[in-house]
C-alpha cells in the first residue's frame, strides 16, 4: 500500500471518528413543569417498577437514569420476591441486591431511590407493593399475611397494585373489594391504592380511595425500557404519583404518603382531591393583561399564559353579568392563549372583578367529576 493511500485512509478514519464523537448523545434532563402548592413542594414519583432481578428486562441503574432524564424526583424499585424468571442468569437470593446497585446511581444523579418489593399473590388480596423497606429478603415467605406483617414491622408503606388488572378478575370482569382488603385496611396494613397503573385508569379504585381514605397512587409498573412503552421524545410520559412533601427527602415523601398528600398525573390528566388540584391549576395560569376595558358591546382579548406542562381543557359553567365568553377554552402547555370577552351592554359603568366559572374537564376530583374553578379578571366597563 502506497504512502498516499495510507494517508488517505488515515484521514478517512479520523474524520469518521470525529463525526461519531460530535453526534454522541448528551445526557440531559427534561424538567416537569407542575407548580408547587402552598406549604409543599410537588415531587414527581414512580413507586412501581421492575428490573432483571424479577421479571423486568433492564438493569437497576437504567431505571435511575430513565427517571433522571424524565424529570422525576423519586422512584421505588419493587421487584417480585416470589417470581424471578431470570434467576439462571441473575443468580442471587439477596432480594436487596437491586436496591444496592441502584442507590449509588441515585446518589450521583440526585434521584431518591426507595427500597421496595411486590408481594405477588392471586386475588384476593392480589398484588401489594411495600416501599421504605429495610430488608427485602425477609419478605420471601410462604403466606402473604406473613409477608405483609413483616413489611409493616419494617415500617413500610403498603398499597394495592392494579386492582382492575384483567388477569385477576373473575369471569364477570367486575372489580371487587374483598373482605381481605377490609381486614388489611382495618389493621392499618393497606394505606394506598393504584388509581392508575400504566395506561389503565380504575374509576372504582378512585372511588375507594376517596371513600376509604386511601392514598392515591399512579405508577408505571414498567418492565421494559421506558422508551419502548412511552414516546417520551414526543412529549409522552409515564404515569406518576405527585407527592406534596415538606421537602425533597425520603422521610418527607413517606410522611406525605401517610397523610394522603398525593395526586395522580397520567397522560394529560390530573386526579386528586380539590385542595391539591385547585392550587396547581391556579398557579399554572398567568393573566398577562388582568385589567381590560370594555365599551358597550366591544370585544376584548385577554392573554393567559399556561406555565405548566399540562394542557387545560375548560368548559363554561355558568354566566356572568356584563360579558359573554366562550363555552370551551383550551390553554395549551407552556403557551399563551387568547380568551375572548364581549360586552353585553348591560353592566353599569364601573370597575368590576369578574369570576368566570368553568369546569376543568381533565382535572378530576372524583370519577366523572371535574374540578370547578374560576378565572378572575378586572374589567372596567364604559359607555
Amino acid at each position: 500500500m502506497s504512502k498516499v493511500l495510507r494517508l488517505v485512509l488515515w484521514i478517512c478514519v479520523v474524520s469518521v471518528a470525529w463525526a461519531v464523537e460530535e453526534k454522541r448523545a448528551t445526557r440531559v434532563r427534561t424538567e416537569i413543569n407542575l407548580p408547587d402548592i402552598p406549604g409543599y413542594v410537588t415531587l414527581k414519583c414512580d413507586f412501581h417498577m421492575h428490573t432483571v432481578f424479577s421479571d423486568g428486562l433492564v438493569w437497576p441503574t437504567l431505571r435511575v437514569e430513565e427517571a433522571w432524564r424524565e424529570g422525576l424526583d423519586a422512584i421505588a424499585l419493587t421487584d417480585h420476591v416470589e417470581y424471578q424468571p431470570h434467576k439462571a442468569d441473575v443468580a442471587t437470593n439477596n432480594h436487596n441486591r437491586c436496591f444496592e446497585i441502584a442507590r449509588p446511581a441515585g446518589t450521583d444523579l440526585g434521584i431518591i431511590v426507595l427500597r421496595g418489593a411486590e408481594i405477588t399473590r392471586q386475588m384476593p388480596p392480589g398484588h401489594l407493593n411495600a416501599i421504605f423497606l429495610t430488608n427485602t429478603t425477609r419478605l420471601a415467605v410462604a403466606e402473604w399475611q406473613e409477608a405483609v406483617q413483616e413489611a409493616r414491622a419494617q415500617g413500610a408503606f403498603l398499597f394495592w397494585n392494579h386492582p382492575g388488572w384483567e388477569r385477576q378478575l373473575q369471569e364477570d370482569k367486575m372489580v371487587r373489594w374483598y373482605p381481605e382488603h377490609t381486614e388489611l385496611q382495618q389493621q392499618g396494613l393497606l394505606q394506598g391504592i393504584e388509581v392508575v397503573n400504566g395506561r389503565s385508569y380504575y374509576p372504582e379504585a378512585h372511588r375507594w380511595a376517596l371513600e376509604k381514605k386511601l392514598t392515591m397512587m399512579s405508577n408505571s409498573d414498567i418492565h421494559t425500557a421506558v422508551t419502548l412503552d412511552y414516546h417520551v421524545h414526543a412529549g409522552d410520559h409515564r404515569p406518576m404519583t405527585l407527592v406534596f412533601a415538606k421537602e425533597r427527602t425520603a422521610e418527607a415523601i413517606k410522611e406525605a404518603l401517610l397523610q394522603r398528600r398525593t395526586a395522580v398525573y397520567a397522560g394529560n390528566r390530573l386526579i386528586g382531591e380539590e385542595k391539591f388540584l385547585r392550587p396547581i391549576f391556579e398557579r399554572s395560569l398567568h393573566v398577562k393583561n388582568p385589567l381590560v376595558r370594555i365599551k358597550d358591546k366591544q370585544r376584548v382579548l385577554v392573554q393567559i399564559t399556561n406555565l405548566s406542562d399540562l394542557d387545560y381543557s375548560l368548559l363554561s359553567d355558568g354566566e356572568v353579568e356584563g360579558v359573554t365568553f366562550p363555552n370551551e377554552v383550551m390553554f395549551p402547555a407552556r403557551k399563551t392563549a387568547l380568551l375572548e370577552l364581549r360586552g353585553t351592554g348591560s353592566a353599569a359603568p364601573n370597575k368590576h372583578t369578574l369570576q368566570l366559572p368553568f369546569k376543568v374537564s381533565n382535572l378530576l376530583v372524583a370519577p366523572d367529576e371535574p374540578l370547578r374553578a374560576t378565572l378572575s379578571l378586572d374589567v372596567e366597563f364604559a359607555r
